[in-house]
């Protein structure tokens, strides 16, 4: 198996992820920005460690051509993605992320040619961010080739310390970068368009009990198109009531104040001081759920569920698993984590489950 790097390493989800890594076997390069977080992290995993800024295009590039592969962890994306995407491409190099904002993904896809070209593969997206919601899409919309509207809920806690609970650093900055220029986004004839905020609140049945979700600009919303091809698409996260009530009410405020650069690095500024993750036991015992429902034009439908690991836990173990894929296959071009692996790959990440109907 060829060598690959981390970048972004010393981060939460990076530093799991070389855990993991670790675990397999496996001797990644960890890169990112500080050798003061590097140096530690490297010496207690035994590997090697190199720092460089994606400020720095010629010691980026030299970085990229020492490995076959980089797995991208340093959000928000939107700001970091576009100089690693052109090192992996000007040195030939596969390029993953754990992305899930629309616009990082709308780019990716959009150098599929210069990537086959390459040939090399982009493939965003591979963590929870969006390999369970994107595996389902493909396993329903797979039985309903002429559907036209497409639905997904996303309970990313559904047992654990409650939705939403320990996020890391590194997603709630990439929120509070995307949220004053794209606001809440749906599908339309395949046009994204912007929807209010807190509005189109519903319920879904999920395996582990009911919950009231509200539309989001997760992912899939981007991902889901480029999958499926179905050109109506509106995504759905359950979060805490008072924050969905709350959104309808002030959304219009809070977002006219993230759209000023001071408040953004602000808030991005105390995100860093104060959010430190999901704890072990969380990771260890909490549970997500995907519901994904498929319609054609005479009202036909199809839908199907999933359960599997919390967020992080799933990120942790299916980053590493798509490396190992991506090293031994044959992938090039722009995918997703769906047409790359299949539907069913998400099956192959320990503890998940899929339902074709939910019992009674």
């Amino acid at each position: 198996m060829g060598e690959w790097m981390i970048y972004g390493a010393t981060g939460y989800t990076g530093t799991l992820v070389a855990e993991e890594a670790v675990r397999r076997g496996h001797k990644p390069l960890l890169v990112g920005r500080s050798a003061v977080k590097l140096r530690p992290l490297a010496e207690r995993l035994g590997l090697d460690y190199a720092v460089v800024g994606l400020d720095d295009a010629d010691a980026l590039a030299k970085a990229v051509g020492t490995v076959e592969l980089v797995y991208h962890a340093a959000g928000p994306f939107v700001h970091t993605s576009e100089p690693m995407l052109r090192a992996c491409l000007q040195e030939g190099t596969h390029y993953l992320d754990i992305s899930g904002e629309v616009p990082v993904y709308q780019h990716a896809f959009s150098l599929d040619e210069a990537a086959r070209e390459k040939g090399i593969a982009i493939i965003p997206g591979v963590g929870f961010d969006v390999i369970p919601s994107d595996c389902l899409v493909k396993y329903v919309a797979n039985q309903l080739p002429d559907a036209t509207h497409l639905e997904v809920a996303v309970d990313a806690l559904a047992l654990g310390d409650g939705a939403g609970a320990g996020l890391s650093a590194g997603t709630v900055k990439s929120m509070i970068e995307l949220l004053p220029t794209i606001g809440t986004l749906q599908r339309r004839n395949t046009k994204l368009v912007q929807t209010p905020t807190g509005a189109g609140l519903k319920k879904v049945r999920f395996p582990r009990g009911t919950k009231t979700v509200m539309p989001t600009s997760w992912g899939d919303i981007e991902m889901s198109y480029h999958t499926t091809g179905i050109p109506n698409v509106t995504v759905y996260l359950s979060l805490p009531p008072f924050l969905m009530y709350s959104s309808r009410l002030f959304s219009p405020l809070f977002l006219n104040l993230l759209r000023l650069k001071s408040v953004r690095e602000f808030a991005s500024r105390q995100v860093d001081r104060m959010l430190l993750g999901p704890s072990e036991h969380t990771r260890e015992h909490g549970r997500s759920a995907v519901y994904v429902m498929v319609r054609n034009g005479i009202g036909e439908t199809r839908e199907a569920w999933l359960e599997t690991l919390e967020g992080y836990q799933f990120t942790m173990i299916s980053g590493v698993r798509v490396v190992e894929r991506v090293l031994d296959g044959d992938y090039n071009g722009a995918l997703s984590p769906s047409n790359a692996f299949g539907a069913d790959f998400v099956l192959s990440i320990e503890g998940t489950t899929r339902y074709d109907q939910l019992p009674n």
